[in-house]
């Protein structure tokens, strides 16, 4: 397993500075099933971190532990280098952990404005009434689609009418607007044109650009090694590799993922 020493930008370097999630030890169990397998990483501010293996390596198990969806048996998770209990996403929103999923990370009959605010909507006072600050949530939207140069003609716009690679990026302006430390993405390139790639690989880098940490899950290990800064490699429930990107290929990593290793 490849370490490194790193600064507090997260990038390689001379210092070594405490991770911004760390996670020791972890297991989990359904049943009779051990679906973790005493894992252990750590992700670093404004890292971008692949995290590949085969259906049923774990990646969403662990994914939905740090997102707070699901509870871990044993194992401490530190955050910001203090042990955390994150017993649902709610804590895990107000620790600075947003989660993408793929399937769901926008409804489309809702604006791109509605979108992003979803569940978090700003509230103003009118005569002892809350009613939503519907001017905040456009000029909020708009500021953000064009930092991340989305192509979209107005936050009214319901998002059903943009591309693939527009929605992820309305889904990942909402983690931008409430300052995620982490952004957490599942198979953010699945089903997209080779233009919806593209534009989902420049959001990311442009989270890294904004010292925000990215754990990228897929499946398509050539979209992740055009991006990614280290690799974990997770097989049976378990970390089976974590390196550089300039220590491992493409094929590399589909030989870590394929080789037939006892689990313990």
């Amino acid at each position: 397993m490849a370490t490194e020493d790193r600064n507090e930008t997260g990038k390689t370097g001379v210092e070594t500075n405490a991770p911004l999630l760390k996670l020791d030890t972890i297991e989990k169990w359904y049943g009779t099933v051990h679906a973790l397998r005493g894992v252990s990483l750590e992700i670093y501010p404004g890292e971008i971190v692949g995290f590949i293996g085969d259906n049923g390596a774990g990646k969403s198990t662990l994914i939905k532990i740090v997102s707070g969806v699901l509870p871990h048996n044993s194992g401490t998770i530190y955050w910001k280098g203090n042990p955390v209990d994150i017993p649902n996403v709610k804590t895990a929103r107000k620790l600075g952990i947003e989660t993408v999923y793929q399937d769901r990370a926008v409804i489309g009959t809702m604006t791109v404005a509605e979108n992003i605010f979803m569940g978090r909507e700003p509230v103003k006072r009118t005569l002892f009434v809350n009613r939503l600050d519907k001017k905040k949530m456009r000029e909020e939207a708009l500021r953000l689609s064009q930092n991340l140069r989305l192509n979209i003609p107005s936050p009214d716009q319901e998002v059903r009418f943009c591309s693939g690679g527009e929605m992820q990026g309305v889904a990942i302006s909402r983690a931008m607007h409430f300052r995620a430390s982490l952004v957490i993405l599942d198979e953010p390139t699945t089903a997209l044109a080779v233009s919806g790639v593209q534009r989902v690989l420049s959001f990311i880098q442009r989270l890294k650009s904004e010292d925000i940490a990215c754990i990228f899950v897929t499946h398509n290990l050539h979209d992740v090694h055009a991006v990614a800064d280290r690799f974990v490699v997770m097989r049976q429930g378990a970390v089976v590799a974590n390196s550089a990107k300039s220590e491992v290929s493409v094929q590399e990593l589909i030989d870590l993922q394929l080789v037939d290793q006892p689990q313990e």
